[in-house]
Parts: structure tokens; sequence; C-alpha cells
């Protein structure tokens, strides 16, 4: 998956933090100071708890899930123009089958498919003896 730059810039900062030699994401089971010495990786369950913390510290009421976050990230690629191919492989589907299921239409996707397909129409004249 492409890395933004800004992305790596904020993982750096969450490095210096931690300073664990091997591991990006410590599992921190014993709070941000026992990341460090962690033996092993941040699990799901340290992930979502993570991401919950992180919702109820911005007010943020609706749940969110990292499934959520991926779906949201691949439904704005789509809608951004990237094509579907590159959104497979960013995301590591084997199959584009598995990443259609992220092309649901938006309100604001169909509104403009509505407004493109009638602008492309209306240049079209039909006459009854001849289509210009």
């Amino acid at each position: 998956m492409p890395l933004p730059a800004h992305t790596l810039n904020v993982l750096r900062e969450f490095w210096r933090v931690h300073r664990h030699p091997a591991l990006l994401f410590p599992s921190r089971q014993k709070g941000l100071g026992g990341a460090s010495s962690a033996t092993t990786h941040m699990d799901r369950g340290g992930v979502q708890q993570a991401l919950r913390q992180v919702t109820e510290q911005i007010g943020l009421k609706k749940r969110i899930t990292p499934h959520c976050l991926r779906h949201s990230y691949a439904t704005h690629l789509i809608e951004a123009g990237v094509d579907l191919l590159e959104v497979q492989k960013i995301l590591g589907h084997h199959s584009i089958l598995t990443t259609t299921r992220y092309t649901h239409l938006t309100e604001h996707r169909k509104e403009s498919a509505e407004v493109y397909i009638n602008t492309l129409m209306s240049r079209i004249q039909v006459g009854w003896n001849k289509v210009v």
C-alpha cells in the first residue's frame, strides 16, 4: 500500500515515543511506557481499543472499526478516479470481485453520473429524418 508522506512523518513521531527496536506497533498491554520492551506486536484487539479511545476523545458517537476505515479509504480512492485494478493491488485482494464490493455508489456519485449522462445525451440532436 502506498504510504503518504504525511503518514510516514506521523509514524516516525510515534516511533520516537516508544522507540522499540523491531516493532512499529508494539503491544501496549503495560501502557505506552512498556511498549519499548514489548515482545509482541499490537494485536487486533489493541488496534480496536486504540481506535475506540480516539473516537471517544474526539467525541464521535458513531462506532468506527478498522474495517470501516479500510472501506472508506477504498471508496474514496474509487471516487477520486483511481483505477479499480490499482485499488485491488493497494488492498491486497487476489480477486477483482472482492474489490468491486467497495464500489457501491454514494449519492454524490449517482448525481455526478446523472449530470454526465444528461450532458452527454443533450449533445445528440435527433430529428425524424436524421441523427446529428
